[in-house]
């Protein structure tokens, strides 16, 4: 199992380019399609430990999905975190797991920092 793991979008630019990113670093990544291997409520649950974000932090409130489900007006953690799992679309990208630590990597200027790191 490598050390290091992506939650990546390949239609996005800045998934792709935290994934030269991480190539440029020599680290060799477990890369996870998160919309078409949706992350489980445990696995999002543990991530957001990791990063120390709630939910909504972790989540792209800009989309339309996110309107039509009137997250904004939702506050029930579970509730979230269900959203997420039944519409990955929802998750912010790219997020970068190395050890027991966790970034979302935007600005993607600071996943070489986090890949430096202990």
């Amino acid at each position: 199992m490598k050390e290091t793991t992506i939650w990546h979008n390949p239609k996005c630019s800045k998934s792709r380019e935290a994934i030269a990113i991480l190539e440029e670093n020599n680290c060799e990544a477990e890369v996870i399609k998160y919309l078409e291997t949706t992350p489980t409520k445990d696995e999002i649950t543990t991530a957001l430990t990791m990063l120390g974000m709630s939910p909504r932090e972790l989540m792209r409130t800009k989309e339309d999905i996110y309107k039509e489900l009137n997250l904004k007006e939702e506050y029930d953690y579970d509730k979230l975190v269900d959203a997420m799992v039944e519409n990955p679309k929802l998750i912010e990208r790219p997020v970068i797991f190395k050890g027991n630590r966790a970034i979302i990597g935007r600005p993607t200027e600071k996943i070489a920092l986090f890949l430096s790191e202990n």
